[in-house]
């Protein structure tokens, strides 16, 4: 049981932390393509996806704690330091999440581009949309996503050494 409970909790971490590592990462490139009007059409899509992608294994990556505690509970070792430092970085990894996926979400309704914008559109036209969007900093974006991605690899060394 502890061997398939390993394997899921592994399988959990490269699929459902994976995508969100690197969709956030990517987002704030495709944004600033998106503000200067180079593709601007296609970028806006390909944020639409990104977006998603960040929301939907946002949520699937909840597997990862609850088969990390479940392991960490099956060999006693909910003690042990190395496991409480990646316990308390898991939780800051999820608060930096917490306030990266509303900046994303804003950022891609400034652009017209989310179901706020489709709902009631801006009327300033693609100025007000992109002065919005950059309001909405994709530098912020990618420090967050920076934090978030540098969080999960210390947590992975924290995992695999195990000092």
């Amino acid at each position: 049981m502890s061997k398939f409970l390993l394997v899921l909790h592994v399988l959990a971490v490269i699929v459902g932390l994976g995508p969100v590592m690197v969709a956030s990462s990517m987002f704030p490139s495709v944004l600033r393509r998106a503000t200067t009007g180079a593709d601007a059409a296609g970028a806006r899509g390909a944020l639409g996806v990104l977006n998603r992608i960040c929301r939907v294994y946002a949520a699937i990556s909840i597997a990862v704690p609850v088969f990390g505690f479940g392991l960490a509970s099956m060999h006693g070792g909910m003690g042990k330091p190395w496991l409480i430092a990646s316990i308390i970085l898991t939780v800051v990894a999820a608060g930096v999440l917490v306030f990266l996926l509303p900046a994303q979400q804003s950022a891609l309704e400034a652009l017209g581009g989310g179901p706020a914008a489709e709902a009631a559109p801006a009327e300033g036209g693609a100025a007000t949309a992109t002065a919005t969007a950059e309001a909405v900093s994709p530098g912020r974006l990618a420090m967050l996503a920076g934090i978030f991605n540098l969080l999960w690899v210390v947590v992975a060394v924290l995992m695999i050494v195990r000092p």
